[in-house]
This record gives C-alpha cells, structure tokens and sequence, in this order.
C-alpha cells in the first residue's frame, strides 16, 4: 500500500471517525454495509484505487453492520480488476440472506471494534493507540 496520506477510508463505523489518526482522511457514511459497498464501487469505477478487499475478515456480511474499506484520496483510471473485486463483493453480500434484527448495544460495540481492528491492521496502525482516542 502506498503512503497513508493518499487514503481515503469510507466507513459507516463511528468508531473509526473517532479513533483514526488525524493524517488519515475518512468519510463516513449513515449507511449499511451494502451502502458502502456500493459508494465504494462507484468510487472504483470513477478510478479511485481499492486498497483493502471489500470482505475483508472472518465476519459474514450479513451478520455485521459495519464495514470500512480503504480507496485512493484522488481517482486516476478504473482499474478492471478493482472493478471486477467490488462488484464480485456486492454480488457475494447480496447471496447472503440478510439477518433481521434488532442488536443489543453491546454486540454493536463489538462489531464496531472488529471492523477498526481489521482496519488499522490493513493501514498499519496500533489499534489500541487509537482507542484512546474515542473518550
């Protein structure tokens, strides 16, 4: 991955607004995981770059709420492979029959954090570092 001053992370998860390192840009979204997939993919097809893989971790999509996903700040030129990985990624989401319910506050908690632990992993940051920033 390139510099982290070159990305732009789209995310529906408050807790990565709150705990990311001022350097790093982030967009957040009031939106479902199926939403950022899809804001995501139209950013791919403007040509911004796809840094991390849009069903990164262990966690079903339909299981989780949150998702964050790392693009390039500045679009440049589609890139077919890229294009073919979100949209695959939403194809996959969208055969997973949704799960309708209503989470307890403490499993939201939990969901937020796995989505930022996989995050600051993919961009090289101390988790726990940045927790210390969400007061």
């Amino acid at each position: 991955m390139e510099s982290r001053s070159t990305y732009l992370v789209i995310t529906n998860n408050p807790l990565v607004v709150k705990c990311m390192p001022a350097d790093l840009a982030v967009e957040y979204h009031d939106v479902t995981y199926r939403e950022v997939l899809v804001l995501v993919r139209d950013m791919v097809y403007a040509g911004h770059r796809l840094y991390t893989h849009p069903l990164s971790g262990s966690v079903k999509p339909n299981e989780t709420p949150y998702k964050s996903i790392v693009v390039s700040k500045k679009p440049k030129k589609m890139e077919m492979d890229e294009a073919f990985i979100i949209s695959s990624s939403i194809e996959t989401f969208d055969k997973f029959t949704p799960i309708r319910r209503e989470l307890p506050e403490r499993v939201l908690k939990d969901f937020r954090l796995i989505d930022y632990t996989l995050l600051c992993g993919a961009v090289g940051l101390d988790a726990v570092a940045g927790l210390s920033n969400n007061k």
